[in-house]
């Protein structure tokens, strides 16, 4: 690959990205795209419950497996370095896209609220949510986050920077800002199908059992003490009244 395909490559893989995120907030939400989480003609509900399962399966295990250290170490044989990351998110988008797409309705309602000041109190909650998320991959580092950082630096000839730790902001309240956004997202809703709440409890799950025991288990060996330290202080997903110790900086 030349150095000006890997660029492109890079830019397609966040427009792809910024596409499959854009389109989570109406699907999630039912707003604004015709096809949503709870649009369309229910099938039969076992039938709904098995390919809704399947779909968020295939990304559930694509975006845990690759994200794994001994996975990037065999990919990187593969493709180039410079390159992992945005294929990573490339291939998650993609799955998401496919999940938008394939997703099957069950809108047999749980709850809907028809007060207006509730609706569009939750309706704010929701977007928040979304907020929670994006300005969080900004606390860190977005671009570096979504590979596009990695692909300037070697298109430049600029060395591999070490990625700094960081528990500013968000981060000072929760290890995992950007998941708990998510959380949020997921389950601030007005109306709340069986569709809707299969969605929010098998996403919640995921995300519970990824960040325990996967995602915090590669950065303890990563950073070692200094998240260690991290752990005891800032609670992993939602903030906590009483925190012990003081603040890292």
């Amino acid at each position: 690959m030349t150095k000006f395909i890997m660029a492109v490559y890079s830019a397609v893989a966040y427009g792809v990205f910024l596409l499959s995120f854009i389109y989570a907030i109406g699907f999630v939400g039912n707003l604004f795209f015709d096809k949503t989480i709870d649009s369309g003609q229910p099938e039969n509900v076992w039938v709904s419950f098995a390919i809704n399962g399947l779909l968020l399966g295939v990304f559930a295990v694509q975006h845990s497996l690759m994200a794994r250290p001994r996975f990037k170490a065999w990919f990187t044989r593969l493709v180039p370095k410079a390159v992992e990351r945005s294929t990573y998110v490339l291939l998650s988008s993609l799955a998401l896209l496919l999940l938008y797409w394939q997703w099957q309705p069950i809108p047999n309602t749980i709850w809907d609220l028809e007060n207006g000041f509730l609706r569009y109190l939750i309706l704010a909650i929701y977007f928040l949510g979304w907020a929670i998320v994006l300005l969080s991959s900004f606390m860190i580092n977005h671009f570096e986050l979504f590979g596009l950082e990695q692909v300037y630096f070697y298109v430049r000839g600029i060395p591999e920077r070490v990625p700094k730790f960081k528990s500013n902001f968000f981060y000072g309240l929760v290890r995992h800002p950007i998941m708990l956004g998510f959380i949020i997202a997921f389950w601030a809703t007005p109306s709340m199908s069986v569709g809707h709440l299969f969605f929010s409890i098998m996403t919640t799950a995921y995300i519970y059992i990824a960040v325990k025991y996967m995602e915090e288990k590669d950065l303890r060996k990563t950073l070692g003490e200094k998240y260690e330290e991290y752990q005891t202080k800032v609670p992993m997903l939602f903030p906590s009244i009483k925190r012990s110790g003081t603040k890292m900086k």
